[in-house]
């Protein structure tokens, strides 16, 4: 029985297998999946393709490891909330309504996307305060002035600024004024992807 409820992880999973067949006419194989969703078990990538078969989105041929293909599925519309317009933060601004929308897909989703809860107040002078949530672009570099996902020692994650000091030294800044910044030997610091988004509710 076809069902629309995915995973964040099939959904991603299946978006690249639709964009891969797409460009080379046939499916990608578990590991080029798992590459692209940042996942390494085959084991997981193996039940994420099995869910997408169970719930009607793909078929499979059996003894074949680009066996995929895509089931012909009604088109769904993204998520998508009206734009009506702009509101002045600053000075009063008259209030023009513009209907447009705003397609949340475009900015919150993709394969190379991920979302983290915020904890704590270190980056709260830039506007990132306790329990907001934000978007990181999974990569492995990063450029000065970046806000990063970084690990230190391989253990303990934050969201910092990220500055170089030189070649064997980084800064991971807070932006918080009672806050000090943390300097590291380069050797110590892992970027695990860079902000590019952030959400917040009021609910």
């Amino acid at each position: 029985m076809r069902t629309n409820m995915l995973t964040t992880q099939e959904q991603n999973a299946l978006q690249f297998i639709r964009n891969y067949i797409a460009q080379f006419g046939y499916a990608p194989k578990f590991k080029e999946i798992g590459a692209a969703i940042g996942v390494n078990s085959q084991g997981t990538i193996h039940r994420y393709v099995q869910s997408l078969e169970d719930k009607g989105y793909i078929n499979r041929a059996k003894g074949n490891s680009r066996g995929m293909s895509l089931v012909d599925l009604p088109l769904v519309s993204p998520p998508v909330i009206p734009l009506m317009g702009k509101i002045a933060a600053g000075l009063p601004i008259e209030a023009i309504e513009d209907h447009q929308e705003l397609n949340l897909s475009d900015m919150f989703m993709g394969p190379d996307l991920f979302a983290l809860r915020v904890s704590g107040d270190s980056m709260m002078d830039v506007g990132i305060l306790d329990n907001d949530y934000v978007i990181i672009k999974k990569q492995p570099i990063a450029h000065d002035g970046d806000i990063v996902v970084a690990m230190i020692d391989r253990v303990e994650a934050t969201l910092k600024r990220f500055r170089r000091r030189s070649n064997s030294e980084v800064a991971l800044i807070p932006e918080n004024s009672s806050m000090t910044t943390m300097v590291y030997s380069a050797d110590r610091v892992t970027i695990h992807g860079v902000l590019v988004g952030q959400m917040r509710t009021y609910r």
